[in-house]
């Protein structure tokens, strides 16, 4: 199979390009980092570079945060244009396969149980609590402490920045491909990936790649809120297999199907803090009870279905991970 990987020199991209080669299937790279006319939002370019495709997966995107809207233009141009022209561009081609990055942030919080209410869904958080410290959301009906459960693809969605707005558009382009062309879209909802050429301070790299600079620098990592904020690492590597996994799985024509992609395992950012200044031998981490508003507190994956469908599961364990992140480094772009 010739596959398109746009986004093919960036940290995930690269990882899913090795995959595919070493599958013996033909990767395409598609990067402005190796080709500054390489842009998704170029028709030209993109109709060149879709000459002879049997699928696409498309990585390319501004990532971080986008917690203003100073940027929203620059995330909408970037995530949502460069994926229409995109799409477009594999309509006129007729390619009809795409696999797409797809993220978690689409959710908003995760999913949350109340011991009155059932299951519930928290508002934003609010300024005033998040000042004093009170970072857990409490039920919208009763205001009683929420037990934090793992997301499935059918919870709402529900994007609480910018960056998690041009995602879910992103897949929402992807349906209307689909349905227009009769191609097959998965979006992949990728949890917090880590591992090797994971970018170095940039406004975009993971909470991971911050707190491995900071261990290189001989300084302790920042941990905002209580360090109990829930997330799912997943490692690059098993991303990687889940995109070829896509690629290389049967999949309804005329839909896009979403599968949420995560290791299975719950951690703390405050936990996997002190499991990499342990592997790095350096200073304990601070918990400073700073805070983003635009961060969620708990949001943890549900992958069965992405297990089940597809036969793809998570290889690279927690600890084993982040002792190799520890030991490669981040990359310095």
């Amino acid at each position: 199979m010739r596959v398109l990987v746009t986004g093919g020199a960036g940290f995930i991209g690269s990882h899913v390009v090795d995959a595919l080669r070493a599958r013996g299937h033909e990767a395409v790279v598609y990067d402005v980092r190796e080709d500054p006319g390489a842009d998704v939002r170029n028709p030209a370019a993109v109709a060149r570079a879709l000459v002879g495709v049997d699928a696409v997966c498309h990585q390319a995107a501004m990532v971080g945060l986008g917690e203003g809207v100073a940027d929203a233009p620059e995330y909408v141009s970037r995530n949502d244009l460069g994926t229409a022209v995109l799409l477009a561009g594999m309509a006129s081609a007729g390619v009809r396969r795409l696999v797409l990055a797809g993220s978690m942030v689409v959710y908003g919080e995760g999913r949350y149980e109340c011991p009155r209410d059932g299951v519930v869904r928290p508002g934003p958080r609010e300024v005033a609590d998040l000042d004093a410290g009170r970072f857990e959301p409490g039920c919208p009906l009763c205001g009683r402490e929420l037990a934090p459960g793992l997301v499935g693809e059918d919870a709402p969605v529900d994007p609480r920045n910018v960056y998690a707005t041009t995602k879910l558009t992103q897949e929402h382009l992807a349906a209307a491909w689909a349905r227009s062309t009769g191609g097959a879209a998965l979006s992949l909802r990728y949890h917090n990936v880590y591992g090797p050429r994971m970018p170095r301070d940039t406004p975009y790299a993971g909470v991971a790649s911050f707190f491995l600079s900071k261990l290189a620098r001989g300084e302790a990592p920042r941990v905002f809120e209580d360090g109990r904020q829930r997330r799912d690492f997943v490692h690059v590597r098993d991303v990687a297999a889940a995109n070829l996994a896509a690629l290389e799985a049967g999949a309804v024509e005329g839909a896009l199907a979403v599968y949420n992609t995560g290791s299975g395992e719950v951690h703390t950012v405050g936990e996997m803090a002190r499991v990499l200044a342990s592997a790095c031998d350096g200073p304990e981490p601070v918990v400073t009870g700073e805070y983003r508003l635009g961060d969620v507190r708990h949001i943890t994956a549900d992958s069965a279905r992405l297990r089940a469908e597809l036969g793809w599961k998570a290889e690279v364990g927690f600890e084993e991970g982040m002792g190799e992140f520890a030991a490669s480094g981040p990359a310095s772009t």
